[in-house]
């Protein structure tokens, strides 16, 4: 890895250090009266249950990805202090806990970032009430939501830039969730093609993720991004199909302890993504059934799994996976080359760089 592409993930574990303490000052605020309590019932312990389980999963980890392109966007303009940058992305984080609990629940998914899933904490709550914990995790998912709504709209930011950061939230919420809805039709589809696929990421997770943070970041600094939509759009669109693409990637042919969970979880899902449609389209009919039969099997064994990865290496899927997400980094990274002379070129150099370090980490 060359210095400038160090330079950038140094910088993004800077902004991953200094935001986790903040988070936890926040979660820490909605149970002190003097700090803006969260008002919940007094008496009951579910309400107290869910902050907790949302708090817990929130600061486990991740890569904080969207925090650093949200300062980053603001240093495209200024190297001072902007105010709501913290607000702005304690909400994009919430947002992301909202659809990592919902996610688990959808695929039935056990652990998340090397501890249990929300759902999974509840049915171990409740092991003889499944659907009680079942309703428990979903509205664990939806508090998490509200709050990433709750955080900008009760921030001390002027009035209209409150209200043009949270329609940019508002926007991107629904979006994720359309994205959601697609997501599940998509393993509809036996072998869909790269165009749906491609969709589901934009929706699914380039808003909220990529271009969100960009949106919020320039709002925060004082910046109309209106002029700047379409340049914009392309860079995040870049970045998240390389993200997707590499995410795929690391399911099949990852380190699950790098991970934080077990790999070949898409295949035992049933999720149709970049890599089990690059192996439907090139493997032989024993291949192809081989594959089938695991796809949505949660039982599926590790060495069925093997063989499957042994097949898919064999096509060269790997190669052709990471080949992908790199042409789509290089191409993030010229967009965001053609920014240079008009904004900082510190944080354009972050823009440049970031792309091909997503594409290379090891979770």
């Amino acid at each position: 890895m060359n210095d400038a592409i160090t330079a950038a993930w140094q910088r993004a574990a800077d902004h991953q250090r200094r935001f986790d303490a903040r988070f936890a000052a926040y979660f820490d605020s909605l149970t002190d009266p003097a700090a803006g309590r969260l008002d919940v019932p007094g008496r009951g312990t579910f309400p107290a249950r869910a902050l907790e389980l949302v708090r817990e999963l929130s600061l486990r980890g991740g890569k904080r990805l969207r925090v650093a392109l949200l300062h980053e966007a603001s240093a495209l303009v200024t190297d001072g202090s902007v105010p709501g940058l913290d607000e702005a992305a304690i909400s994009i984080e919430l947002l992301q806990t909202h659809g990592l609990i919902h996610d688990d629940i959808i695929d039935d998914a056990p652990t998340r970032r090397g501890g249990p899933s929300t759902y999974y904490a509840y049915r171990r709550d409740f092991p003889d009430r499944p659907d009680t914990a079942l309703a428990l995790a979903v509205l664990a998912g939806d508090l998490a939501a509200f709050l990433a709504g709750r955080v900008l709209l009760t921030s001390a930011l002027p009035p209209d830039r409150v209200l043009a950061m949270a329609a940019v939230h508002a926007d991107v919420s629904a979006s994720t969730v359309a994205g959601q809805l697609i997501d599940l039709e998509r393993d509809f589809h036996p072998a869909p093609d790269t165009e749906l696929l491609h969709e589901v990421t934009e929706y699914k997770s380039t808003r909220y993720s990529v271009l969100a943070p960009m949106l919020l970041g320039l709002l925060a600094a004082g910046v109309d991004p209106t002029p700047y939509d379409a340049e914009l759009r392309r860079y995040a669109t870049a970045v998240g199909i390389a993200n997707q693409i590499h995410d795929d990637w690391l399911d099949l042919f990852g380190d699950p302890a790098s991970l934080g969970k077990p790999a070949g979880s898409d295949i035992r899902s049933g999720r149709r993504s970049y890599a089990v449609r690059a192996l439907l389209s090139a493997a032989d009919d024993a291949e192809r059934r081989l594959l089938e039969g695991a796809l949505a099997n949660p039982d599926c064994d590790d060495d069925t799994l093997e063989r499957i990865r042994r097949t898919a290496r064999t096509h060269g899927i790997d190669r052709v996976l990471a080949a992908d997400a790199d042409r789509q980094a290089r191409r993030a990274a010229a967009q965001a080359a053609a920014w240079r002379g008009r904004w900082r070129p510190d944080a354009v150099a972050f823009f440049e760089h970031l792309p091909t370090w997503s594409v290379r980490r090891d979770r």
